[in-house]
């Protein structure tokens, strides 16, 4: 059945949690790619067919040069544009039923690839990388890189404190060995085990990338 392959693959979009980025579906992607070549390649034998079997049709039926075409000959003509035309109509429906499924797909995988612009840094973490192919990475890369520019260019930190807090300090455990850093208000040494008071702004960055876990109070 045409579609069934592009089909599968929202089916498997509205079966996963929102937000949440499972593997690229390789296999069934190229699978649904595959039968819209087919598809191209049989949709333009049949537009030349039907534009052969309309202009016969046309001469058939205001011939004045005395010739004459019998209905019989007629009616063959007509029942072969007909079929044609269906048939050109089957395979362009399904092509671009394909092509919104690829696009649904795609565009649903890119908006959850966006939204973690929000909640990692800079680099993914490597299980979701895993779940990414090459130009899915690019596409973050070139995304980070464009929402750090822009923050840089009004002087904002648009990721930190989405929801405001309701204290600018935290209580933080630090889970590496990250070492003396510059924050915002004091130099501090960040060893492993370490707990202490850091303003949410400094310590955010941390906690998203794992070296930090916030405590409660």
């Amino acid at each position: 059945m045409y579609g069934r392959k592009a089909s599968e693959l929202v089916r498997e979009l509205a079966a996963s949690d929102p937000g949440k980025i499972s593997s690229f579906n390789n296999e069934l992607f190229a699978q649904a790619i595959e039968e819209c070549d087919g598809h191209f390649l049989h949709l333009h034998p049949l537009i030349r067919k039907v534009e052969d079997n309309e202009s016969k049709l046309n001469e058939a039926t205001s011939s004045h040069d005395g010739s004459e075409v019998s209905e019989k000959e007629k009616g063959s003509l007509r029942a072969s544009l007909k079929s044609d035309q269906f048939g050109a109509l089957i395979h362009h429906l399904s092509l671009v039923r394909n092509k919104r499924c690829l696009m649904a797909y795609i565009y649903n995988r890119a908006e959850a690839i966006r939204s973690l612009a929000w909640v990692v840094d800079r680099v993914l973490p490597e299980e979701i990388q895993q779940k990414l192919i090459t130009s899915e990475k690019e596409y973050f890369k070139k995304h980070i890189s464009a929402l750090q520019q822009y923050m840089l260019d009004v002087d904002l930190q648009l990721t930190v404190d989405t929801i405001p807090p309701k204290d600018p300090y935290i209580k933080v455990r630090v889970l590496d060995d990250i070492g003396q850093v510059a924050l915002s208000d004091q130099i501090a040494n960040l060893s492993k085990n370490a707990i202490m008071f850091l303003r949410r702004i400094d310590a955010e960055q941390y906690i998203r990338q794992g070296q930090m876990e916030e405590l409660t109070r």
